[in-house]
């Protein structure tokens, strides 16, 4: 592979993941459950999980002729990691559906550009908080996890907002000055 691949597959992950909110958010509101359809929703993202997180790594390591020993501290951490990224989605779904409760216009926007902006900032701090970095850093990072905040905050407060549907016009008929009960040419009766 060259030396960039691991640009390709963060950039897919960006594409993926970018897609993922507003795909949920259709699939929470096709299934036309407003009580249980987030719940509905998730079953299937549990689904599409099971099919590509272990049928397909099954494949890939008997493809690949694996010696099928997982070590215990692998194990585990694999397993908290995957434990973790199912909640993060079932907070996806939480969040879409409290936002969609709150008429939140552009929830999948709204919802999606906070939890992609916060967990790059989480992850930093967690990532050196573990390595013991801190003395290490400099002011670009700072700067890089304040625009990421800032631009989080931004795409929320600015988003894109739809026109309130056109109310209809009152109807305004002119009233002819020579009938009865008419105090002058130019009044006119709104019905």
């Amino acid at each position: 592979m060259s030396s960039y691949s691991w640009l390709v597959f963060a950039l897919g992950t960006v594409v993926t993941w970018g897609l993922y909110g507003i795909f949920l958010h259709m699939g929470q509101m096709g299934m036309v459950d407003p009580v249980n359809g987030r719940y509905k929703a998730f079953l299937f993202v549990g689904v599409a999980y099971f099919l590509t997180a272990v049928l397909a790594p099954i494949a890939m390591l008997m493809f690949k002729g694996t010696d099928w020993s997982f070590p215990a501290k692998g194990l585990w951490l694999s397993l908290f990691a995957g434990i973790l990224g199912a909640i993060g989605a079932f907070f996806v779904l939480l969040a879409l559906g409290a936002a969609l409760s709150a008429k939140v216009q552009n929830a999948p926007a709204v919802v999606m550009s906070i939890i992609f902006a916060g967990a790059p900032i989480v992850n930093a701090i967690v990532s050196i908080s573990m390595s013991h970095d801190w003395g290490k850093i400099r002011w670009p990072f700072i700067l890089g996890l304040v625009m990421a905040a800032a631009g989080g905050f931004l795409v929320t407060k600015f988003k894109p907002v739809h026109a309130a549907p056109a109310k209809p016009a009152d109807k305004v008929v002119a009233v002819d000055p020579a009938s009865p009960g008419s105090t002058s040419p130019s009044d006119s009766q709104r019905l």
